[in-house]
């Protein structure tokens, strides 16, 4: 009779466990599922806010790409004297502190584009620092002259990077 008392027990526990056990799997699912919608709401309201500042960055660099580009900064920066070294040391140091006044931004823009932004700071001033070294020329309206020729022979360095940071913003938006 104890035999048919413990099966009897075991018959009436069984469902009791079975439905403890399916309780507890739903239970393990609901708690995984509200997890990760709170994760994805976070996450939404985390890009409403990161996306304007995003856009500020973008818009940093590319007035900071405008700035440099060869024929807007000689048009800004004038030689101080007829000094060739003079104007080229003025030109490369106003193109370093716009940059350095710009560090920041990089946080909020890819690296891929960051280093876009850097190789056409680097083209900028290497193209500068080539007229230089022409023996033709030898004063800063000379190396003007050399430059803004220069520029209509062959693509700015800042044209592909200005154009790297629209297609960036594309993709954003």
């Amino acid at each position: 009779m104890a035999d048919n008392q413990l099966l009897q027990l075991f018959f009436y526990l069984l469902p009791a466990v079975v439905v403890g056990v399916v309780s507890f799997y739903f239970f393990q699912m609901h708690t995984s599922n509200e997890e990760k919608r709170r994760r994805f709401v976070l996450r939404q309201e985390n890009q409403k806010s990161a996306l304007p500042v995003k856009l500020q960055a973008f818009e940093r660099m590319t007035l900071f790409i405008e700035r440099i580009s060869l024929g807007k900064l000689l048009l800004r920066v004038k030689p101080a004297s007829n000094s060739l070294e003079e104007y080229e040391t003025l030109l490369t140091h106003t193109i370093d502190m716009e940059f350095e006044h710009n560090l920041a931004q990089q946080i909020y823009i890819s690296s891929e584009c960051w280093n876009v932004i850097k190789t056409a700071k680097n083209a900028t001033i290497g193209m500068i620092r080539k007229a230089v070294k022409r023996e033709d020329v030898d004063t800063a309206d000379k190396l003007r002259e050399v430059l803004l020729t220069n520029l209509m022979d062959q693509a700015a360095p800042t044209d592909a990077a200005l154009e790297y940071i629209k297609k960036e913003v594309r993709d954003i938006i």
